[in-house]
């Protein structure tokens, strides 16, 4: 004899695939189009970050190649020729800057900084350096005063070259005559957690040359 309890379960599995198929044959086709999207998303998520990979690779090299070269003019030409935008863009003028061949380059280096320095799209260390950079290269051509307030933001707390705009804010005031002011700037550098190294060093020896004593309070 059938038991009952089986063939009761046995209905209901077959109900259960009827429904099943049917709904399968309705709404396969859905199913089957999810399934497509998923994977072709996950196909070109895979393409973006391989040609990204590619891009950034190629762009590496392409630096890499430009600083490697010996003549400075022509490391300075094969910079500009590299083609790039935001952080890597700013990065590659960076290097430019510092091989501009003649006064028309320094000119046209000058001019692509202070784009960077402006631009608050950049990440802080990107825009502070070019920033720093735009008052070394200027050096001289620049008042004392004009030197100071370019680099008193640069040297506000938290700031990624903060220790280095102090020190050429001492410069500033050496130029400006105030020995004084460029002592307490420098010995302050002597007192500083975020100063390297090398930068202590600097600041003892400017003491010592300005005729001062790095112990002097």
């Amino acid at each position: 004899m059938t038991n009952p309890d089986s063939f009761i379960q046995e209905v209901t599995d077959e109900v259960r695939r009827d429904r099943l198929f049917a709904w399968m044959r309705r709404y396969g086709w859905l199913a089957a189009l999810i399934i497509v999207g998923l994977v072709g998303a996950a196909a070109w998520r895979e393409w973006s970050i391989a040609r990204q990979e590619a891009a950034a690779q190629a762009l590496g090299d392409s630096i890499l190649d430009a600083i490697e070269i010996r003549d400075a003019a022509a490391r300075a030409e094969a910079l500009g020729r590299i083609g790039a935008d935001g952080p890597a863009g700013a990065l590659v003028a960076l290097l430019a800057a510092a091989e501009a061949p003649d006064a028309a380059g320094r000119i046209a280096a000058t001019e692509r900084l202070d784009a960077i320095a402006a631009d608050a799209s950049l990440p802080p260390y990107l825009s502070d350096l070019a920033a720093l950079k735009l008052v070394l290269m200027r050096g001289s051509d620049m008042a004392p005063e004009a030197r100071l307030a370019a680099l008193e933001p640069l040297a506000a707390p938290g700031r990624p070259f903060r220790t280095l705009a102090l020190e050429q804010m001492a410069y500033a005031e050496i130029d400006a005559d105030r020995t004084e002011a460029a002592l307490d700037r420098l010995r302050g550098l002597l007192d500083d957690a975020e100063a390297s190294a090398d930068l202590r060093q600097r600041a003892s020896r400017l003491i010592v040359a300005l005729g001062g004593s790095p112990d002097a309070g």
